[in-house]
């Protein structure tokens, strides 16, 4: 099993959207750059994913979720109402992906990221690397366990 980290804004999907339906699947849908898509693309069920929330007051890891279904294609792709429609899409040939995740845990403190930052073990963790900050990307099995470690 793999380990990821997404993201996203709590106004739109946050780890407490996900601890209000434990036992519900959410689609992780609209990513629109082609390495995270890429990305996307390798979630396999059973990965473990870091919530991380962006552009708000509170920026940090603030908890897990697993993915319950691998990739298959974005249906907000093909829906001209949608903010991430894409009119070079095609169901034949989607150019996006979406996964379903489910919630596993809320961290017991949100984890900033001046604080990842600060732990020499993860230098390379592409959240801290400067022009890496993907809406999904990869994390090793030993950053993953330096992670957790900080919240005991």
């Amino acid at each position: 099993m793999a380990k990821w980290l997404v993201k996203t804004e709590p106004s739109e999907c946050s780890i407490d959207d996900f601890a209000k339906a434990p036992d519900k699947s959410i689609p992780w849908d609209g990513v629109r750059n082609y390495q995270a898509r890429n990305f996307l693309a390798e979630m396999a069920e059973g990965d473990e994913v870091f919530i991380y929330h962006s552009s708000c007051k509170r920026i940090g890891i603030a908890g897990i979720v697993e993915v319950v279904r691998g990739a298959y294609p974005d249906p907000t792709q093909f829906v001209p109402e949608s903010p991430y429609y894409d009119a070079k899409s095609s169901k034949e040939k989607p150019r996006w992906q979406a996964v379903d995740m489910r919630y596993v845990d809320s961290l017991p403190r949100l984890i900033p990221l001046d604080e990842l930052k600060s732990v020499p073990a993860l230098a390379e963790l592409p959240l801290v690397r400067k022009g890496s900050r993907l809406s999904v990307m990869p994390v090793s099995e030993e950053q993953w366990t330096i992670i957790r470690g900080l919240v005991g």
